[in-house]
C-alpha cells in the first residue's frame, strides 16, 4: 500500500516463493471465502516464517486464524515438538482450515481453538515465545496485556494492520472509523510501554514488532 506497485512486484519476484500448499490456500481463500484480503499472503507470510525460523520458538500464540495461512508460516519455525495455539471465533472456517493444516503436515503441532480470544486466552499456559495478533482491532490492547503476562522475557509480539491504510496518522484521518481510533490508541500504548522495545514496519498494512525486555 505504501510502495509503488511495480516495486512490490519486484520485491515479490526476488523473494522465495510460496510453497505449493500456500499457493493453493491463497487461491481457494480468494475463490471460496469472504474477505480474502484478511489473508496474510506471500510477502507477509514469508516474513512471519523467517522471524519464526530465526527465533525457533517452542510455543507460539496466534489470535486470528482466518484460513490458516499465517499459522502455517509461523509453524515452520517451531522447535521439534513445539506447539502453535491459534484462536478464531468463526467455526464455519474450521473444516476448510484444518484440511490445509493437514496438507502442510503441521496438524500435530497445532492447537486450534474456536471461540472468543478473550475467553480462550486465560485458559492457555505460557510462557509464550512468540505471538501474532491479527484480530478485532478494538481489543488489541486487551490482547496485548493478556499476552504480556505469559510472554517470556525476550519474547516477541507481532501486531498486524497497525497502519490501517494510513487512517492512524491523525485523528482527522481516523474520522468515524472505530478500528482506526483503536489502533491509534494501541500504537501509542505500545510506544509508551517501558517493558518493551518496538519497531513499526511500513510493510503491507503496517506490522509492529514488540520485544519484551
Amino acid at each position: 500500500m505504501f510502495l509503488n506497485e511495480q516495486v512490490e512486484i519486484y520485491a515479490a519476484q526476488h523473494s522465495s516463493e510460496e510453497s505449493e500448499v500456500l499457493k493453493k490456500l491463497n487461491r481457494e481463500t480468494h475463490a471460496k471465502v469472504l474477505r480474502p484480503r484478511m489473508l496474510s499472503g506471500h510477502m507477509q507470510g514469508k516474513f512471519l516464517e523467517m522471524i519464526s525460523t530465526l527465533m525457533q520458538p517452542e510455543i507460539i500464540l496466534e489470535i486470528g486464524t482466518y484460513t490458516g495461512y499465517s499459522a502455517i508460516c509461523l509453524a515452520k519455525g517451531l522447535k521439534p515438538g513445539g506447539k502453535l495455539h491459534t484462536i478464531d471465533h468463526n467455526p464455519e472456517l474450521e473444516d476448510f482450515t484444518r484440511q490445509f493444516f493437514d496438507r502442510a503436515g503441521i496438524s500435530s503441532h497445532i492447537e486450534y481453538h474456536i471461540g472468543e480470544a478473550l475467553d480462550v486466552l486465560p485458559k492457555l499456559q505460557g510462557p509464550f515465545d512468540m505471538a501474532f495478533i491479527d484480530a478485532d482491532k478494538e481489543n488489541y490492547i486487551t490482547y496485548y496485556e493478556q499476552i504480556m503476562e505469559k510472554l517470556r522475557p525476550g519474547g516477541l509480539i507481532l501486531a498486524d494492520n497497525v497502519l490501517w491504510s494510513g487512517k492512524v496518522l491523525t485523528e482527522k484521518a481516523a474520522g468515524d472509523d472505530p478500528e482506526a481510533h483503536a489502533l491509534r490508541e494501541f500504537n501509542q500504548y505500545v510506544q509508551d510501554d517501558n517493558r518493551v522495545e518496538n519497531l513499526m514496519l511500513a510493510f503491507r498494512d503496517g506490522l509492529s514488532m514488540i520485544r519484551k525486555i
